[in-house]
């Protein structure tokens, strides 16, 4: 029987990258793409059967900005499959992303310089606005429309016959200082993208501690800065393009770090440079696919196998070569369970809200 994979913001960036590489491992998989733009996700599914003819790929519009859209497209998926064995919550938005060149200067001569260079912590800002469903547009999209549609393929997911799987995609920028359970919209912020990846993790370890008896398990993975649109629109193409020389040199200093399969290992020599200082340069993926590599993984291994408090991270080395590293993340599942709960509230809130508008209309 053929295993189903949905993936989200399959039309472009690490989404695409990562639908191509599972074919790679699996060309017997029925792959789903969700996407925003039916069109693009058509060009995506030709250039997909194109590198792999063998391939059952199918196609499903969603914008999980639009939680009517969520709905839709969860009850489609209802209609055409009698199960999901993996899906792929990937889609996001980093919305007119601002470099903050003082608080960099600044961070260059602190003690944190390494830190904030992993994190990019108090560097990115960000204008979000509100949807026509009044959540903010970043919450919307990079976490309550993915857990709206979690909550409505669970028939599909928690079948009982077997593991089925979440992977969402996170980040480095994931940061508690940036995150309120008072506020866990971050409509009174500036860093709405570290906010809604840091709520991603909590929901990631709620859903475990919920799902986990019914056979769904949930990871988070970080692909790691890569040359993107969305990267494209923190610095212009041309200084990324001045700083990839500084990048590859400092990939010497990590050339004699040896990678491993096994993320729960760390790759050191009596050469390594600090931990730091390595992941650091070697979360420079800079390309979808080696950023890919964390979500790859994830797929080969059997989920009840993980920790479900690590976050997983792409990597490549100074050879060239990608591995994945685990990264302890920093919240308590106290305040993931708390989460988990103002969520329900709020998608028995908005459910009310939008049948309400169905019977005036």
């Amino acid at each position: 029987m053929r295993k189903v994979v949905l993936v989200t913001g399959a039309s472009s960036g690490v989404g695409r990258a990562l639908c191509q590489r599972l074919l790679q491992e699996d060309d017997g998989l029925h792959l789903c793409l969700a996407c925003r733009n039916p069109d693009r996700a058509e060009a995506a599914r030709a250039a997909l059967l194109a590198a792999c003819p063998s391939a059952q790929i199918t196609a499903v519009q969603v914008d999980v900005s639009d939680l009517r859209s969520v709905l839709r497209a969860a009850a489609e998926l209802r209609r055409r499959f009698q199960r999901l064995d993996c899906v792929y919550l990937n889609a996001g938005i980093m919305p007119q992303p601002q470099l903050d060149v003082s608080a960099l200067l600044l961070g260059l001569f602190s003690r944190k310089v390494i830190h904030m260079l992993c994190t990019a912590e108090g560097l990115l800002t960000q204008h979000d606005k509100v949807t026509a469903d009044g959540l903010q547009e970043v919450f919307a999209t990079n976490v309550f429309g993915h857990f709206l549609l979690v909550r409505e393929l669970e028939p599909l997911l928690c079948r009982g016959d077997g593991p089925a799987r979440l992977v969402w995609t996170s980040s480095r920028n994931a940061r508690k200082a940036n995150f309120s359970l008072q506020d866990f919209q971050h409509r009174g912020g500036q860093e709405p993208y570290s906010s809604s990846k840091y709520a991603m993790d909590l929901l990631s370890v709620a859903l475990n501690r919920k799902l986990n008896q019914r056979g769904l398990y949930s990871s988070v993975a970080c692909p790691g800065t890569m040359l993107t649109n969305m990267t494209y629109g923190i610095l212009p193409a041309f200084v990324w393009t001045l700083l990839m020389p500084i990048i590859w040199l400092c990939r010497v200093g990590n050339a004699f770090t040896l990678p491993v399969s096994d993320p729960r290992q760390t790759p050191q020599t009596a050469l390594s440079p600090p931990p730091q200082l390595r992941f650091l340069v070697d979360s420079f993926t800079l390309t979808p696919h080696n950023g890919a590599e964390a979500l790859v993984w994830l797929f080969r291994q059997k989920p009840e196998s993980l920790d479900p408090l690590s976050k997983y991270l792409s990597a490549t080395s100074g050879f060239g070569s990608t591995y994945v590293t685990a990264q302890q993340m920093d919240l308590d599942e106290d305040t993931a369970e708390r989460f988990y709960h103002s969520l329900l509230e709020l998608e028995t809130h908005v459910k009310a809200t939008l049948q309400g508008a169905d019977a005036q209309s």
